[in-house]
């Protein structure tokens, strides 16, 4: 084969490899069985859509918030809640897995048939629910008689807005800060910052959002509150002496969730808070107003 020949096809070959890759990519993206989000189109049910996408139907019911008789319309977005698990690793708790997750432990826990009080063992595995932001508490189990579907109509439905930006935090608390945010990888890192508090002074959340987590932190924490924000955003609340709101509940900026306290490592009545986005500890100062 003359070289020049040899050379084209060696170039056509590899300019050819990205488009044969990207093809496979939107087929596998493109298959029901895998997708992790479902268009409904025109006279679908929400049976057949799961018969579709290989999930159970009441995993679908659950992680979108639908009700009873479970209409589904064209062009609405449904969750396919794709099963995750989790294998709990020594040291770990509820409090952890919550945060990783962006899912109360509550709703773990229930998935699981667990107790949310009881701790959680090395080796365990869990079944991760999916949940999506405004989604009611999970659907009650249908009963033995199949109820008819319904099939999709025409009424358009609202979309969930992107949500990756930081929320418009705000203050928890007034007082002054008096230890700052120090990066892991520094002597002495810390994740938050810690606030003078007198006890018993009301702790605000930073923006609305869900509680996922509300309890006895790691020991460090003391009592401690999370609340998920949009994207994977996430504040943390600890060293409480009182935790006024429950896993699962929704709150609005500046509504109580705590009050001040020197639970965990606290020496003095104060307040530990943490910005977190995608897990990663982020200086709240840098998403405060100034003051």
């Amino acid at each position: 084969m003359p070289r020049a020949a040899l050379l084209f096809g060696v170039v056509a070959l590899l300019l050819g490899a990205p488009v044969a890759a990207q093809s496979s990519a939107e087929n596998r993206a493109d298959d029901p069985r895998t997708a992790t989000e479902y268009v409904v189109k025109p006279g679908e049910t929400l049976g057949g859509i799961a018969n579709r996408v290989e999930v159970p139907r009441l995993l679908i019911i659950e992680a979108n918030g639908l009700k009873a008789p479970y209409l589904v319309r064209i062009g609405q977005k449904l969750v396919i809640p794709r099963r995750r698990t989790h294998t709990v690793k020594d040291g770990e708790t509820g409090f952890g897995i919550a945060l990783d997750y962006g899912v109360p432990w509550p709703a773990i826990a229930a998935a699981n048939g667990l107790d949310s009080k009881a701790a959680v063992k090395a080796g365990q595995k869990l079944a991760i629910p999916t949940l999506i932001k405004g989604a009611a508490t999970p659907a009650p189990v249908a009963s033995a008689v199949p109820e008819p579907e319904p099939t999709a109509s025409a009424t358009p439905t609202a979309r969930l807005p992107p949500d990756t930006k930081a929320p418009r935090f705000a203050w928890p608390h007034g007082g002054k800060v008096r230890r700052e945010f120090s990066p892991r990888g520094k002597s002495g890192w810390h994740d938050g910052i810690d606030l003078t508090a007198d006890k018993g002074d009301a702790v605000r959340a930073a923006a609305a959002g869900k509680v996922i987590f509300a309890g006895q932190g790691p020991k460090e924490y003391g009592l401690t509150v999370i609340v998920y924000h949009t994207g994977r955003w996430t504040t943390t609340y600890s060293f409480l002496d009182k935790i006024t709101v429950k896993d699962g509940e929704a709150v609005k900026q500046g509504e109580r969730i705590g009050l001040a306290g020197e639970t965990g490592l606290a020496t003095s009545p104060q307040v530990h808070f943490e910005v977190r986005r995608n897990r990663v500890a982020l200086d709240p100062v840098d998403y405060l107003p100034a003051r």
